[in-house]
């Protein structure tokens, strides 16, 4: 290693490559078995779990771009196994949240920005130039396609999957495909949902739920009510069901004709 400076404040863990050029500051922590690569800058306040790969250009717990943010101390949180892409920017958290989270086992491709306060759970998939404004959510296993912008406070529910070049304004509900413009419920994520191990009973227990909901052009509380009422109580029934409920933006529509 050469060329990098590394403060001795910092506690690093076993077998970590820092490459070329690369900065880490003083209250950083970074777990065992982690991989950086050249001119990565790691600032204050982030903390980087085992196993994890961070490569080129990469600015990791920079501050927050909100103008109420004054300086306070905040943190950004990595979990394990997550592989970070060139050039990718994840600001820590605010006063708000106090910290912006990653979960385990993410890939975050090229060029994505994540904001401050966001909360990205496990194994999601965060595509080329995606950009997650402040406080957005994302749920377990959901993957975000390239280009896509994603509204601040916004919540993209587990198993979803988004199309390339979306604009996210609204609640996207979890296990579904969300495409077209403006983007609008399509399909259940079936390549997701059976590549995560859904039966194809359960597959068809969420197609009943979207169809009232999407398809039958109800208004959202008559849509719920009658899942409630004549649908078995099931996890997922009860995910969806909680998910549409507390929403605050309100969720995406279903697809035009």
């Amino acid at each position: 290693m050469k060329n990098i400076v590394v403060s001795h404040k910092a506690i690093i863990g076993k077998n970590v490559h820092i490459g070329n050029f690369s900065t880490i500051e003083d209250d950083v922590v970074i777990g065992d078995n982690t991989w950086i690569g050249n001119n990565v800058n790691i600032l204050n306040g982030t903390r980087i779990s085992e196993g994890c790969q961070i490569h080129a250009g990469a600015i990791l717990g920079g501050v927050p771009q909100d103008l109420k943010y004054k300086g306070e101390y905040t943190l950004l949180e990595i979990g394990d196994n997550t592989i970070i892409r060139e050039f990718v920017t994840i600001n820590k958290g605010t006063l708000s949240k106090g910290r912006t989270t990653i979960g385990n086992g993410n890939l975050i491709m090229a060029n994505a920005h994540i904001g401050h306060d966001c909360f990205i759970g496990n194994n999601c998939i965060i595509g080329f130039n995606v950009g997650l404004a402040g406080e957005v959510i994302v749920g377990d296993w959901a993957n975000i396609s390239g280009f896509t912008a994603v509204h601040q406070f916004s919540i993209i529910g587990e198993h979803s999957m988004i199309s390339g070049m979306s604009r996210i304004v609204k609640d996207i509900p979890p296990y579904i495909l969300a495409s077209k413009e403006p983007l609008s419920y399509y399909d259940l994520n079936l390549t997701g949902l059976k590549r995560r191990g859904f039966e194809q009973k359960k597959i068809n227990e969420l197609k009943d739920i979207y169809r009232i909901i999407f398809q039958e052009k109800r208004n959202i509380t008559n849509a719920l009510n009658l899942i409630e009422q004549n649908l078995e109580q099931t996890i997922e029934r009860d995910i969806i069901l909680n998910f549409i409920k507390r929403s605050t933006r309100g969720i995406i529509k279903g697809i035009m004709d």
